[in-house]
């Protein structure tokens, strides 16, 4: 299974993507900044996938150490630009939040490069104080404290989301690592609590809690978005209407291209597509443990477990969004959902697992060719 896990990471992404585009044409042809082009976001996305192509070979082939050795360029430089979102005329304001720098037409998010950035620490904080993984200093305390300006600026760019996500995906690393189970409880409920509190004190995120727990007292408010959700999947049965013939896309659900394309694919391709797409995204988890399981240092498996962390994590997130299971996190569908910072992410990501599992899959091959080079070498 290990030595094909590889191949089927990557059938299972390229799956995800085809059926992304897919659902892209069908659905971006109704959205509000198409400019009266029924292909512009298709043609963005597929600039953008090539893009990502670039980076995923970029990943699959440079020596993943390398990320070891300047994981502090990369965190510094999130820093940088995570900060830079508060700058007039550089940061950009969409829907009350702060998420993306901009110069021209170029757009990014930067909170994408943090998500990574903090990977790549605490890949390489664990790997080096191994042996005091388990001690609350080394193993608790310090990376917290290291983490905080990074999440701290992400939480100021009103992004709870994403705050979640690098907390529980770090969560994942640190007990991977060995850090002690009980402190990781306790800064759970203490995370849980503070966004909790966070939340409380904004108006649109409390609507969106509101709305969560009572969706129906807003069908044209804050719950408009998962309410329409509901009504696609449950329209689209089993079989669905059939491509592009969706009905909620049409000035029902404004973003059925990006966050919500999920419930799209439930409408218009039925529920068995729908669960296709689960069992690839858990293919996706599954292969790519496995490739962290058989890497051929700490560094590579706590760097491998958190790449699909995250990327396992965020589609949990957005498909439990989507399907009321949990509030709106305006977190994209890793892949699929219209975007470039996230896709680009996402595929350099899948390029890293990759270069891992190359490394792992050789190390044995060149012991076992050391070991018959000693055996056959004739003694004098």
């Amino acid at each position: 299974m290990h030595r094909k896990s590889a191949y089927f990471l990557f059938v299972a992404v390229l799956a995800v993507l085809v059926i992304g585009i897919v659902m892209l044409f069908s659905t971006s042809a109704f959205a509000r900044d198409s400019k009266g082009d029924v292909y512009f976001f298709v043609k963005r996305q597929g600039i953008w996938i090539a893009g990502g192509l670039v980076f995923c070979v970029i990943g699959a082939l440079m020596d993943y150490h390398f990320w070891q050795k300047t994981w502090s360029i990369w965190f510094g430089l999130a820093i940088v630009l995570l900060a830079l979102c508060f700058v007039p005329h550089i940061g950009v304001l969409k829907n009350g939040s702060r998420r993306w720098i901009g110069l021209g037409p170029f757009q990014m998010q930067p909170s994408e490069l943090g998500r990574l950035a903090a990977v790549f620490f605490l890949a390489w904080w664990f790997s080096r104080y191994e042996k005091n993984s388990g001690k609350w200093l080394y193993g608790f305390v310090y990376p917290l404290l290291i983490m905080l300006p990074l999440v701290a600026l992400i939480t100021r760019e009103v992004d709870l989301g994403t705050t979640a996500l690098i907390g529980a995906t770090a969560y994942i690393v640190m007990f991977v690592a060995g850090t002690n189970p009980f402190l990781l409880g306790g800064i759970s409920l203490a995370s849980f609590g503070g966004l909790l509190s966070i939340a409380m004190l904004m108006p649109e995120r409390m609507a969106r809690l509101t709305a969560f727990l009572h969706p129906e007292r807003f069908p044209t408010g804050a719950g408009m978005q998962q309410l329409s959700a509901l009504i696609a999947f449950g329209s689209g049965g089993i079989e669905g209407f059939g491509l592009g013939n969706g009905r909620e896309k049409i000035s029902y659900l404004p973003y059925a291209h990006t966050d919500f394309i999920f419930p799209m694919i439930g409408e218009e391709l039925g529920l068995r597509v729908t669960l296709l797409v689960v069992f690839f995204f858990l293919v996706v988890v599954v292969c790519g443990m496995m490739i962290a399981l058989h890497a051929k240092d700490r560094f590579g498996l706590l760097l491998a477990c958190g790449i699909i962390s995250l990327i396992g994590l965020q589609a949990a997130v957005n498909i439990g969004v989507t399907t009321s299971l949990l509030p709106n996190k305006g977190l994209p569908l890793p892949f699929m959902s219209y975007g470039g910072s996230n896709l680009m992410a996402c595929l350099f990501s899948v390029g890293i697992l990759l270069n891992i599992y190359r490394q792992g899959i050789l190390e044995p091959l060149n012991k076992k060719r050391q070991s018959l080079q000693v055996r056959m070498t004739p003694r004098i």
